[in-house]
């Protein structure tokens, strides 16, 4: 089951999965973005998850189910968990597509998705960053020190650890640069896929320190000693983060109205 949690309440975006963008809801081409990833695989089901009723409508008038859960739950894991949970056959895998990134890389979802068909606890998607990349990254965080995250991996694609903070330190980087366009670091993207024994875990745990002092919810499952194995994507057509902000949205519009669309249609 791929969740797409939605809830009404945002401090800096009120009613978010509601807004348009360039003509198109956000939360519609989150549902249309997810379509075109699932494809032709019957056996996943795609449903919001909301606690808002005009937002369960709206995905309802776009053709995808909605779930009804408590406005009280804080996290969008847990809105996923509680959807999961509220299904009269409760699916072995539980994907929580973020309802704020419509612009996920191609091909994301459908490689968790098929990581945990593989065998994985978690799944989440990685990407290896260029030297530009990685250099607009670290000017980016000059100004917003805590957006963008990176991590260390195996050659596996185990996770070793995430953090807010660019991992690994690179030792004579000049060096390094000249053997090739690839840099060392990988940036993760928000998304996540659980087998719904790992979720439940996860959810009956209470946030850790390091998961608190860093932001990131994923290094409980570390702590915990659930794996989590990240996929390798491409980039995405444009930039992936979030839509948290107007000006994030005035950022999309005019990366759409430079570089096309790229959300599919419904």
């Amino acid at each position: 089951m791929v969740v797409i949690p939605a809830r009404a309440g945002s401090s800096r975006l009120p009613r978010k999965p509601l807004r348009p963008i360039a003509g198109r809801t956000l939360l519609h081409r989150t549902i249309a973005m997810a379509r075109a990833a699932i494809g032709q695989q019957a056996d996943v089901a795609l449903i919001v998850a909301t606690d808002d009723d005009e937002i369960a409508d709206h995905a309802r008038a776009a053709g995808c189910d909605a779930a009804m859960t408590d406005s009280a739950i804080a996290t969008g894991s847990g809105r996923a968990l509680a959807a999961a949970l509220a299904q009269p056959v409760l699916p072995e895998f539980v994907v929580n597509l973020q309802g704020d990134s419509p612009f996920q890389p191609q091909g994301a979802l459908a490689a968790v998705i098929a990581a945990l068909r593989a065998g994985a606890q978690v799944a989440t998607p990685v990407i290896n960053l260029d030297w530009d990349a990685l250099d607009a990254l670290r000017d980016h965080k000059t100004r917003s020190p805590f957006s963008g995250t990176t991590c260390a991996r195996a050659t596996d694609g185990r996770a070793y650890w995430f953090s807010k903070t660019i991992i690994p330190a690179i030792r004579d980087e000049d060096g390094l640069r000249a053997t090739g366009r690839l840099s060392p670091v990988w940036r993760h993207i928000g998304l996540y896929g659980y087998g719904l024994d790992a979720l439940r875990r996860f959810e009956a745990c209470p946030p850790t320190a390091l998961e608190q002092w860093e932001g990131l919810e994923q290094l409980r499952l570390l702590e915990l000693g659930i794996p989590v194995m990240t996929v390798a994507v491409d980039p995405p057509a444009f930039d992936s983060s979030g839509i948290d902000t107007e000006a994030d949205i005035a950022r999309v519009e005019a990366l759409i109205a430079r570089h096309g669309d790229p959300t599919p249609p419904l």
